[in-house]
């Protein structure tokens, strides 16, 4: 199988193309950027190690590798500030990401081919990438809330001391300040959360808030995220390629799950060879189910913004 990624010069492609190739399942990596020079320096990085990871060609390209890609990875794009939610990025990539998408359909798309969104803000880019894109719907996923996702998992493991691989808990709704912590069917080994030693309501929230604000963190540590980022879109990928059928929290169009339509956000999805196979409906409290419908909202209105511009 072979991946193209676009954007393969910055941190997260380069962190993505890493993580594949740890992974070992797809067997070409092909990186293209702006910047051609720092594609073909990671490029010649990676490969230097392949003798130690996986039988991988791991080149620079170009867009004419689009057309025979099994994955088409999209993480170009511009970067966050601090103190910049990923939703005042839109109008500064929407540009930028339109012209990524006419260049692809130009190279033409393999009829196979999934398109894995990982640009921010992801919600929104991967709805026009949805409606732009010369693929059926299931085949344009985006990133969503899947980071998120093994953000709030690694920080309730680091709070409750438990081991990070016995935490189970979904963040769902928009990939941004909207998103929506699932407690009502986290578990640590199993065993519900809320009887967890050292759980309490104040804590939970103290767990959330800093999941929300990891991106940012991140940025003002380390100038931005790159490890989890490509850790996550390397287990999408896995599912997809291995047609592993796992639920994941990925970002797609959405068609009437929660009584929401006509945009993209995380619900549960089940991945597969065929990309998002079904979109399912789990039961959730109350305000979970509020908060997913409000999120869903907040991202329309942006949408509306975006087409009005």
């Amino acid at each position: 199988m072979k991946a193209t990624i676009i954007g393969g010069g910055g941190l997260v492609g380069s962190s993505t193309a890493f993580a594949m190739q740890a992974s070992g399942v797809v067997r070409e990596i092909r990186l293209l950027d702006a910047n051609d020079d720092l594609a073909r320096g990671h490029a010649l990085d990676l490969q230097h190690g392949s003798p130690l990871a996986a039988d991988q060609q791991i080149r620079s390209g170009n867009y004419a590798d689009v057309a025979d890609s099994d994955f088409v990875v999209v993480t170009a794009g511009l970067r966050r500030k601090p103190d910049e939610s990923r939703l005042d990025l839109i109008q500064r990539n929407v540009t930028l990401f339109r012209r990524i998408l006419r260049d692809c359909a130009a190279a033409g798309l393999a009829p196979g081919a999934v398109v894995i969104v990982v640009s921010n803000p992801v919600d929104v880019l991967t709805y026009l990438a949805a409606k732009e894109l010369p693929l059926p719907w299931q085949r344009v996923i985006g990133l969503g809330t899947q980071l998120d996702t093994i953000r709030f998992r690694s920080l309730i493991a680091e709070r409750l001391n438990a081991a990070p691989t016995q935490v189970q808990a979904l963040i769902l709704g928009e990939h941004g300040d909207s998103m929506v912590p699932i407690w009502s069917s986290a578990t640590i080994g199993g065993l519900p959360i809320d009887k967890w030693p050292g759980t309490s309501p104040s804590v939970q929230q103290e767990i959330f808030e800093r999941t929300k604000g990891s991106g940012a963190e991140v940025i003002r540590l380390k100038g931005g995220a790159g490890f989890a980022v490509g850790a996550a879109v390397s287990a999408v990928i896995d599912a997809v390629a291995l047609d592993r059928r796992q639920t994941l929290p990925v970002s797609t169009l959405q068609h009437g799950r929660y009584g929401i339509h006509d945009v993209c956000l995380s619900v549960p999805t089940v991945v597969g060879r065929a990309g998002a196979i079904e979109q399912l409906e789990i039961e959730l409290w109350p305000k979970e189910r509020a908060g997913l419908q409000k999120s869903a909202q907040t991202l329309k209105q942006t949408l509306a913004q975006v087409q009005a511009g």
